[in-house]
């Protein structure tokens, strides 16, 4: 399957180098990957639609619907069958702009809480990878 991760920005502080690193190079044993990282003065709806043309557009957004691993999993799978890129999207430090998250086809919360952009980030990956090895029948997730 063909992953999509847009984010506003790279991940600046070290662990999240490296985690984003070793997330990104797991993931992709699974799946094809692209990144598009946005500049943080790009940081408006017109570049974001940008990126996420053509694709599945997932959007991570407080609101929306939180998912278990394996719920995960199971929401990547049906993906799958559909046969088109799916693009992960997290905004700036205020979120997605309201006409990003009107076009978004998911709205997928980690939680209520907030966490630090470059935490986001690595944890998107990771629990990317934590499905795919859910529907891999690896053991990773245990």
């Amino acid at each position: 399957m063909k992953l999509h991760i847009v984010t506003i920005g790279e991940p600046k502080l070290g662990y999240a180098k490296e985690g984003w690193a070793e997330y990104w190079k797991r993931l992709g044993h699974y799946h094809q990957l692209r990144v598009t990282h946005i500049a943080d003065k790009n940081n408006d709806a017109e570049h974001i639609l940008a990126a996420l043309e053509g694709s599945y557009a997932v959007g991570l957004v407080i609101e929306g619907q939180q998912l278990s691993s394996p719920e995960l999993a199971i929401f990547l799978d049906k993906r799958a069958l559909e046969g088109r890129e799916i693009s992960f999207v997290i905004g700036g430090p205020d979120g997605l702009p309201p006409n990003v998250i009107e076009k978004l086809h998911f709205q997928w919360s980690f939680g209520k809480l907030t966490l630090p952009h470059d935490l986001a980030m690595v944890v998107l990956l990771e629990t990317l990878y934590r499905a795919s090895t859910i529907s891999a029948g690896q053991p990773y997730h245990r």
